[in-house]
Formats: structure tokens, sequence, C-alpha cells
């Protein structure tokens, strides 16, 4: 099954009767869903009907929304603002008292700022209906389109994040099948190493001693363990991968095992080339999670 990104963009618009619109939505990663809304001032009732629809296209993510409307024909009315006005002709009457001039003229009054007011006319309950139906179906065509780029763009996280696990798997075969994880290895290093600190062949401990330092080396450095739950994780990546639904969240947790195991394979390390491959493996973890921070 294919697996979806939490990115995605889209716009849709539309035109019904004197209004037309348009939605842009953007969507980004988030631990949970984040749904941030922005109406035009008048459009407060459209909110929660908004955000039903987009809760049933995104599951995980931080989602923003914006809808602007604009009126696409000149059927305004003029409207007299007669508080307004009343005011003015208080202020004529006293300045009157004061100023022996001529009294404005009504045209000089009303290109006073305030006096006249372009009115939208009001939606009949019908128009009014239509118009959020139309614009809830916009939103819904919208989120259909960042659906589709989400599942774009999680073909491409799913390629990554299967070519992480591949290069994880190889780098835990090299561990596995590093000699130097045999108590013979162990023991011969352990040899080397005292012969140069005692530099006297003659005070080397005698092999059953060897032997046995050896041994509890090899246990206290024994990383079979996390070998076998680094499998066993990698298992589960790959069935989750192949899993529908949102798996994002589960794909993280995952990542922190595959890390909490790789730590403890370099901390145990007591050969050049597990500890190299233990880096190389936390380098690709890193890797892995930063992509799976992005899947749904």
């Amino acid at each position: 099954m294919p697996i979806n990104s939490m990115t995605g963009f889209a716009r849709d618009s539309g035109t019904i009767g004197r209004y037309s619109w348009f939605w842009e939505i953007r969507t980004v990663n988030g631990k949970g869903r984040d749904i941030r809304l922005r109406l035009p001032p008048g459009y407060d009732d459209l909110e929660a009907r908004c955000r039903k629809i987009v809760s049933d296209y995104i599951i995980r993510g931080n989602c923003n929304l914006t809808l602007k409307v604009e009126r696409i024909t000149g059927d305004q009315m003029i409207k007299v603002n007669e508080v307004a006005l009343k005011q003015i002709a208080r202020a004529i009457r006293k300045a009157e008292m004061f100023v022996d001039a001529n009294s404005p003229s009504i045209d000089g009054i009303l290109g006073l700022r305030g006096v006249l007011e372009v009115v939208e006319p009001e939606h009949s309950p019908e128009e009014l209906k239509e118009f959020h139906k139309a614009v809830t179906a916009s939103l819904e065509t919208g989120l259909e389109k960042v659906v589709v780029s989400r599942q774009e763009e999680g073909k491409h996280l799913y390629d990554a994040v299967s070519s992480h696990i591949d290069r994880i798997e190889e780098s835990l075969s090299v561990i596995e099948q590093s000699p130097s994880r045999q108590p013979e290895k162990i023991r011969a290093r352990l040899k080397e190493q005292i012969k140069r600190l005692l530099e006297d062949d003659n005070n080397l401990p005698d092999e059953n001693r060897l032997f046995q330092e050896a041994v509890l080396l090899a246990t206290r450095a024994d990383i079979e363990e996390e070998i076998v739950r680094l499998k066993a994780h990698i298992i589960s990546a790959r069935k989750l991968l192949e899993s529908s639904g949102s798996i994002g969240r589960k794909l993280d947790f995952l990542t922190q095992e595959f890390n909490r195991e790789a730590n403890t394979i370099c901390s145990k390390s007591n050969a050049i080339d597990v500890t190299n491959a233990g880096l190389q493996l936390k380098t690709v973890i890193d890797q892995m999670k930063e992509q799976v921070q992005n899947i749904e």
C-alpha cells in the first residue's frame, strides 16, 4: 500500500451569483492534526462545517486553509450615513456662529468621507445556502488535490525509507559476520595487547587463563541480542511500509528503537570494523528518521 506524506498544496476556485472565491490549502508535517482556518469576515458560520470536512481528508499534519471571496458584479447600493450627516450638520451650524461664510453646498457635504457608504446587497437565505454549498464543495475538491499531492510525495518517501532499511540491513550483516566477535579472535587480540604491555613473552599468562579472559570479554561485548532485535525491527519496518493507514508515528518509534540498538552496539564494540559499521548504522538511521517525520 502507498504511504502518504504530510506535505501538500492545492488551490481551488469557483463562481456563483455575484461572488467568486478561491481556497488555498497547505499541509506540512506535525505531531498531530492541527487545522488553521482563515475565513473572511462574515463567514464564521462556515468554520465548523469546514473543519469537519478537513478532518475527513487529513489524518495527521498541520493544515493551513485560507478562503478569499470577491464580488464580481457592480450592483452595490449607495447609502447615506445619517449619523455622520447629522454630526456634520451640527458642526456647520456651530461654525456659522463664529465664522461669516457661505454655507457648504449639498454636493460638498456628500463628498465628505463617511457620509456616503457603498453597501453590499444581502444574500437571500436561498442564495446564502447555495453559496455555502458551493464553497464547501470547492473545499472538498481542493482537499482531494492535496491528498493526491501527498500521495505523490509519499511514493518518494516510500523509496527513500525502503533504501534506508536496506542499508541498515547491510550494515547489520557486516556487524554480524565480523570475525572479531569470535572468542579465538578476542583471545589473540588480548594476548597481543598483554604482550605489548609486558614486553616479555615469559610473563604472559597461560593459554587457559587467556582463553578465560577472552571469553569474559566476549561475553561483555556480546551484541547478539542487539542484532536479533535489529532484525526484528527491520521486519516490522517493512511490514509497516506495506500497510495502510497512518504509519508515521509507528515508524518514528521504530527509528528510536533502531537508534537505541545501534548505540548499544557501538558502546560494546571491541573491533574497528564493528565500530565503523555501527557508526554507519547510526548515520543511516538518522537519515531515515528525517524522512519518517514527513510520513502521515
